[in-house]
């Protein structure tokens, strides 16, 4: 689970980083935080893209053993 907390603080530094530079250009208050929002997801779509990566994997592998615990435990119907 060490990938998504990375992942999640890395996409809130650019929101941040990306808000506190709109700032300096002039921008404030809801303006900035939408394009903020905005700017930032597009960079960490680019940016960010083997650590989402890696969240993909670990979700993926921890979710795999529950979904094969429960396909078993299903009746199947005659």
């Amino acid at each position: 689970m060490r990938s998504v907390i990375v992942y999640t603080l890395a996409r809130l530094l650019l929101v941040a980083a990306t808000a506190a530079i709109l700032y300096l250009i002039g921008l404030s208050g809801l303006l900035n935080l939408a394009l903020a929002f905005l700017i930032s997801g597009v960079v960490s779509y680019v940016v960010l893209s083997r650590q989402r990566d890696q969240v993909s994997v670990a979700l993926t592998s921890k979710m795999r053993p529950r979904r094969e615990g429960t396909a078993g435990d299903t009746p199947v119907a005659d």
